[in-house]
């Protein structure tokens, strides 16, 4: 996969696109549109399909493993609880889509309609689209290079017929690459209300995580909060807490300090979440007086907090 030059100008900067570090990356087209070339036409078609979508939120990680899927199924399992409202869940993790499997749609195929491809469903309120549901089989390997990768995030978000949305949340790979440029390039204009960044308590993975917080900024991305996961172990007998991944510089909660960014809270481990994961349930229905599962409803009002506080001051904002 191409990585990101590390001194990228960032997507909103005069130089994207043109500067020397810009030179054989997949996006230097793709953030040229923004510094002065002719505009990539999806950009408009975008933002036309996402004005029936309130709250766009993108799940980020800076290192794999660190349960990003998970939250975002658990996020959106959590929205939906609120039968008033409807959540989408679009998975750009290209070459490992894992969300259809965790929310128990593997083996389950896309649509066409007249207006354009039909999300997968789980319950009515909650739709799914991902890469996992257009493979032969959820063995078979995506080799693509960035364009293509590219063109497919386009496809998602230009002819998928979403409908009427309160929230969707984006699951994206891990790391700062092609995906991440591209969503939030083609969202640019439709505006994303910010990133929840999950991590966890070593530092091996807040090294990563403080480099996607250093994207989103150059990006211009708002940071809604970072979410610490793994976070201690509490036994279901005793109620001790352990600590299975040490926090050996302070874990999430230091790191958000100096970075001076919210934590949104941290989520202790329970090995029934894998379990409800790869049976494709909800954990936060399958097991609701679980430490985690109260960590993780805690989070997800903190997240709806921020999105209506920022619909708030976006009203205030059009109405002077």
């Amino acid at each position: 996969m191409e990585a990101v030059p590390q001194d990228c100008p960032g997507t909103s900067s005069a130089q994207a696109g043109r500067g020397a570090s810009c030179q054989g990356c997949p996006n230097q087209r793709l953030c040229a549109s923004g510094a002065g070339a002719a505009p990539d036409p999806a950009v408009e078609e975008i933002r036309a399909k996402m004005r029936t979508v309130k709250h766009k939120i993108l799940v980020l990680s800076g290192k794999g493993g660190v349960g990003k899927s998970t939250f975002s199924a658990h996020l959106a399992h959590g929205l939906a609880e609120d039968e008033s409202k409807q959540v989408a869940l679009l998975d750009i993790d290209i070459c490992g889509p894992s969300i259809p499997k965790m929310m128990g749609l593997e083996g389950e195929q896309v649509h066409q309609s007249g207006s354009g491809w039909s999300p997968v469903y789980v319950e009515e309120n909650l739709g799914v689209m991902s890469v996992g549901f257009l493979l032969g089989s959820p063995d078979d390997a995506v080799i693509w290079r960035g364009p293509k990768k590219n063109g497919m995030i386009k496809q998602f978000l230009r002819d998928v017929d979403w409908g009427e949305i309160d929230y969707l949340i984006v699951d994206t790979p891990p790391g700062t690459s092609d995906e991440h440029l591209s969503i939030v390039q083609y969202l640019s204009a439709a505006h994303i209300d910010g990133a929840v960044i999950i991590t966890t308590p070593q530092e091996v993975s807040l090294q990563d995580v403080r480099k996607e917080i250093n994207f989103c900024h150059k990006v211009k991305l708002p940071i809604i909060g970072v979410v610490e996961n793994m976070s201690g172990f509490i036994c279901p007998k005793c109620k001790n807490e352990s600590q299975i991944f040490p926090p050996t510089t302070g874990g999430a909660e230091v790191m958000c300090q100096d970075l001076k960014v919210p934590l949104l809270g941290k989520v202790p481990l329970d090995p029934q979440i894998g379990k409800s994961c790869d049976n494709g349930q909800s954990f936060l229905t399958e097991v609701p007086d679980s430490p985690a599962t109260l960590a993780y409803r805690d989070i997800i009002q903190r997240i709806q907090d921020f999105c209506g506080l920022h619909s708030s001051k976006e009203e205030k904002l059009i109405s002077c």
